[in-house]
């Protein structure tokens, strides 16, 4: 069984020197092997080379560059250790299926390619967007004393609203997640839309900012509990984005779930 600690420190090294040349030879070292022997143990791991997966990082982390801030192509390019503009934007767009130049000016989503974790999670797609602040009419789940509590309190309260013929009119409306999060993901939980309904809701406040948006896959709360996790554990360990942790919402359009995370 290989030494998952090595291995650790292995991916660790990697991302603190994505703007350098990475020394097979160092981490070759941190695994008390040989080259030829960590990138076979690396592919074994991780289903990907090195090499690729060194690429796919570094281009994870120029795209979020490109879009959020003014730095150079040129500038870019050098940063993540290409040579010239030229074969840097070839490269790119192998990648991305566009250039830099037009990724910078359209809207398009971004994908990231996370750092590798041990609970792997593949790829994340998303896209920021800009609100207002927003008044949502909400229920609320009771209080939970625990993850697992809180999970059994949200499908108690969808539940409820089910019996009560209220979550049909909030899915027409479009129908809001909102979580208000504590320590270790847990906090308070409400279902509602921007639309009175009556049925002694409460007034529930979104804030006004950016957020980054990724698709649920589902409606479920199978779908989309752990990508909440993955997105405040391993999304953020592989951004340059900081993310408020306690503030997201869910939007149900679709059957889909769209989860909305604050943006620092």
């Amino acid at each position: 069984m290989y030494n998952l600690p090595k291995l650790e420190s292995v991916i660790e090294y990697i991302e603190e020197h994505l703007t350098e040349k990475i020394d097979y030879a160092e981490l070759a070292k941190i695994m008390a092997v040989s080259e030829q022997s960590m990138q076979r143990i690396f592919v074994f791991i991780t289903n990907i080379s090195l090499s690729e997966y060194i690429k796919r990082r570094r281009f994870s982390r120029a795209l979020e560059e490109l879009k959020t801030s003014n730095i150079k192509i040129i500038d870019l390019a050098i940063k993540y250790q290409y040579e010239s503009e030229i074969s840097f934007s070839r490269a790119f767009k192998s990648y991305f299926k566009v250039n830099p130049s037009e990724a910078k000016k359209n809207s398009i989503d971004y994908i990231q390619y996370p750092m590798y974790q041990f609970n792997n999670r593949t790829e994340y797609l998303y896209s920021m967007v800009t609100i207002p602040e927003k008044t949502i009419y909400a229920y609320k789940a009771k209080d939970a004393k625990t993850r697992a509590d809180l999970l059994f309190r949200i499908r108690e309260l969808y539940q409820d609203l089910k019996d009560k013929n209220i979550y049909n009119e909030l899915i027409n409306n479009g129908m809001y997640g909102l979580s208000f999060m504590e320590e270790n993901y847990l906090g308070t939980y409400y279902v509602g839309c921007e639309k009175d309904l009556g049925y002694d809701s409460e007034k529930i406040k979104i804030e006004a900012g950016n957020y980054l948006v990724f698709n649920c896959g589902g409606d479920a709360q199978s779908d989309i509990a752990p990508l909440i996790e993955d997105v405040y554990s391993q999304f953020a360990a592989s951004s340059s984005i900081n993310l408020d942790r306690f503030v997201c919402f869910e939007l149900y359009k679709d059957n889909t779930c769209y989860l909305y995370v604050k943006k620092k």
